[in-house]
């Protein structure tokens, strides 16, 4: 039975018995669900823009402008969904964005959503800002499906060395890919997250891929070492109820025993060092062009919204890229990512391999999306609330409620 009919069937063969789906088949409605069940900290930070939030309207607004025409007397009573990206078929064309600081939602979110993609058949693009390491992520995925695929997100680092592990990193865990993050040198204005004064990593949250990695622990050594012993200086923290908070979950995100990581110096250092390396806002065309004699994996960039940039990508390496404006995260008044399709498609001709990210919400954006030039797109605050709803099951619901519409959608145009 094909994806759509089947989804349809199960949900209302359950409500015979009087059973709805706890995961909202809507996109409003998920999103409602999963607002009441995150801290105010977690929603602002997975639900909010940049600015005033114009580029997330954009995005919205560039979606569902584009108008459907059903066409009738058609045989579709077979639909396939399977797509092509580098040099690999995959079962439909959906992928799973990386999302920092899954750790928001619960402890456990990069396990949880790797599992639920091995399920779903879908590729999960692990973030660099997760909250398990890549090498549980991937475990946790081949235990559910021992051909699971994944990706790995690199924000370059301005710690070179650095870089190279965790290329290397992604490379031994058998990565399809390395997507590298084009357009976050630097954090965009988020009035939601800064209103609360709210960062996740500075709570040690989102750091697991370099606390786990050894090249990341030498240099907080090396930090620690150097220190004067002068004191925090200016931008020291007032010892207050919540920083007690904040630094227990310092702690207990630090790996080791929370006795012995209250005591230490070292927790408290890694979140330092990691806010102060871990992107480099002097990343230029020259540095990137390095990155084809670094690894051996394809490479992809991803943030890509101008059709020049795209063909300088194309020209120093890339093998695929992500039309993407981080969901609107970054610039407030950017353009529309699916604007910045239909541009860059044209720029680089039919055959190269282009994925899309911000403002997906529905199979209805993926058949749209697919239309207007993308070979697969990113799935990324959807499956968040997924998550936040119902843990993995969320997830795997908010992908089968995707494709059953891309497959319906497909089934009726």
């Amino acid at each position: 039975m094909a994806p759509g009919r089947a989804r349809q069937d199960q949900i209302f063969r359950a409500g015979i018995s009087g059973f709805r789906p706890k995961v909202p088949t809507d996109a409003a409605g998920l999103e409602r669900a999963a607002k009441r069940r995150m801290s105010r900290k977690a929603w602002a930070y997975i639900n909010g823009g940049a600015g005033e939030g114009r580029t997330m309207v954009n995005n919205r607004e560039a979606l569902d402008a584009v108008r459907l025409t059903p066409r009738v007397g058609v045989d579709r009573s077979v639909r396939d969904l399977s797509t092509t990206l580098l040099g690999h078929e995959l079962d439909h064309p959906v992928l799973l964005a990386p999302v920092g600081a899954g750790a928001l939602v619960c402890d456990d979110s990069d396990l949880q959503i790797g599992r639920a993609a091995a399920a779903t058949a879908t590729p999960y693009i692990i973030s660099n800002q997760g909250s398990s390491s890549l090498e549980q992520i991937v475990a946790a995925m081949r235990e559910v499906d021992p051909a699971a695929r994944h990706w790995f997100q690199l924000y370059w680092s301005t710690d070179e060395k650095l870089v190279d592990h965790l290329i290397a990193r992604a490379e031994a865990s058998g990565a399809g890919a390395l997507v590298v993050t084009l357009d976050t040198t630097v954090l965009g204005w988020r009035p939601q997250d800064l209103n609360l004064g709210s960062l996740p990593f500075a709570r040690g949250q989102g750091i697991a891929q370099y606390l786990s990695d050894s090249r990341f622990l030498d240099i907080v050594r090396e930090r620690l070492a150097h220190r004067d012993g002068s004191g925090t200086g200016p931008g020291g923290v007032t010892v207050t109820p919540a920083a007690v908070a904040s630094l227990m979950s310092i702690v207990r995100h630090h790996p080791g025993r929370t006795l012995r990581n209250l005591l230490a110096p070292e927790p408290r250092a890694a979140v330092e060092t990691f806010l102060d390396i871990y992107s480099n806002p002097g990343l230029a065309w020259d540095l990137l062009g390095t990155l084809k004699e670094r690894t051996t994996l394809p490479v992809v960039f991803k943030g890509i919204l101008h059709p020049e940039d795209a063909l300088r990508a194309i020209s120093v390496g890339a093998d695929a890229l992500i039309v993407s404006n981080h969901g609107g995260r970054q610039v407030d008044g950017a353009v529309a990512s699916l604007d910045a399709l239909r541009e860059i498609r044209g720029a680089v001709g039919e055959d190269f391999p282009l994925l899309f990210d911000s403002g997906i919400r529905s199979g209805r954006d993926v058949a749209v999306a697919r239309s207007c030039g993308a070979d697969a797109v990113l799935l990324g605050r959807p499956h968040m609330y997924g998550l936040a709803v119902a843990g993995q099951r969320g997830v795997e619901e908010v992908i089968g409620n995707v494709l059953a519409e891309l497959d319906l959608t497909l089934a009726l145009i």
